[in-house]
């Protein structure tokens, strides 16, 4: 595959209460003329005082061509200055990047187009910058217009335009105009439920011709349904990078570790401990991670010091958010010394994907031998049968089959 954006050591450095300058050579004397003084006291202030600050630093990144890649992170991590570095809005204070190919971006509303041109006149322009004929545009014109609903208002100057009508155009402009790479952030959150669902599929649909995407989202079952690989940027840094179920059900527990509490204390006796776990059934390397809907059997392996008599087994599945997912208990346990297997079998865990955690127990009557937040937690990384919004999202997950009908 060929690496179509690639950034090495990356790093944006800003000091508090300084505009970020253009860099050009006529905006920087444009300033110099209005403010001399200010501009030279900027020019003298050193680096590496208390007002400065790293929204980006060390980020390696490479994107392959056709790849979807997802960005998540809490607020202020620096995943928005990282599409900026890269779509050259932003020049990095370290490292460099290089992209390749025809590049549009939906950073924030406001960018990309002219307030004083017409939604129309915006439209041309925006194709002629990603080097599209005036006749390549026009094939396209009616659709982009239809899709972003403003066929009134497509003769009105976009500093007119509402937000949401600025973002349904942004949007309809970039994923018609068949940019070779998209950058997108969370601009979408602008539209409503519809136009939403809309640019999801639209943006699956430039995904399945072989373009380039990487998308910024706090809605993660967006990022589960369209990316196939996940950066979590973290405190301006790149913390993890990889597949992405595998990277969200990380980025999830984390986030939910903080807002609960680690769990009780692992029982103080020395007859009984639980030393490992594993998805047993189906069998995979991924020990601990769920990629099926079928049937699946967990196996934990415990070792007794001393015999057993009348003991009582307890398990519990927890997700991120430290709900009970299901729990179950077994008593009148009669077992000798040595390492026994406990396996519990499931037709199904339908759950949505994410980060989930067992925890089981082994108790002698009213004394707790062993209580295990199992580790590492376990992934499911089923296909996303649910809504397509978060905050549509139940506990489960199931596949449906609509039909529609009617008796006319």
């Amino acid at each position: 595959m060929t690496v179509v954006i690639r950034g090495e050591g990356l790093g944006k450095r800003y000091r508090r209460g300084v505009v970020e300058s253009s860099g050009t050579l006529r905006e920087s004397l444009a300033r110099f003329a209005q403010s001399p003084l200010a501009a030279l006291r900027r020019l003298a202030l050193p680096y590496g005082g208390k007002d400065e600050f790293w929204a980006l630093r060390d980020v390696d990144l490479e994107v392959q061509e056709g790849e979807v890649l997802g960005l998540i992170g809490r607020n202020g991590a620096g995943k928005t200055t990282l599409l900026k570095v890269l779509s050259r809005i932003t020049r990095p204070s370290t490292g460099w990047a290089e992209i390749h190919g025809r590049v549009r971006s939906l950073l924030e509303v406001g960018t990309g187009f002219h307030g004083e041109l017409t939604g129309r006149e915006n439209t041309y322009l925006s194709g002629s910058i990603l080097g599209m004929s005036k006749r390549e545009t026009s094939r396209k014109f009616d659709e982009i217009v239809a899709f972003a609903e403003i066929e009134k208002f497509i003769d009105t100057p976009v500093k007119h335009y509402s937000s949401g009508m600025y973002v349904r155009l942004a949007f309809a402009v970039a994923a018609h105009l068949e940019p070779e790479i998209l950058l997108v952030d969370e601009v979408l959150a602008v539209g409503d439920i519809n136009f939403q669902k809309k640019c999801l599929g639209k943006m699956g649909d430039v995904a399945r011709a072989g373009r380039t995407i990487v998308l910024v989202s706090h809605q993660m079952n967006q990022i589960r349904r369209l990316c196939q690989r996940v950066a979590w940027v973290d405190g301006g840094q790149v913390r993890m990078i990889g597949g992405a179920h595998d990277v969200l059900a990380r980025y999830e527990s984390a986030m939910f570790a903080g807002e609960r509490t680690q769990g009780m204390q692992r029982g103080s006796s020395t007859k009984a401990q639980f030393l490992r776990w594993e998805i047993a059934e189906p069998q995979s390397e991924e020990r601990h991670t769920l990629r099926t809907m079928d049937g699946v059997t967990v196996k934990f392996a415990v070792e007794l010091a001393q015999p057993l008599r009348g003991g009582h087994h307890g398990i519990a599945l927890f997700n991120a958010e430290r709900q009970l997912m299901w729990a179950r208990a077994e008593n009148n346990l009669t077992l000798e010394e040595g390492v026994h297997y406990f396996s519990h079998s499931f037709a199904s865990l339908p759950l949505r994907p994410g980060a989930y955690q067992w925890q089981v127990s082994l108790w002698d009557g009213r004394e707790m031998l062993d209580m295990w937040d199992c580790l590492p937690e376990m992934t499911i990384a089923t296909d996303v049968h649910q809504h397509h919004m978060d905050e549509w999202n139940g506990i489960l997950n199931l596949p449906t089959e609509f039909v529609a009908w009617s008796n006319l």
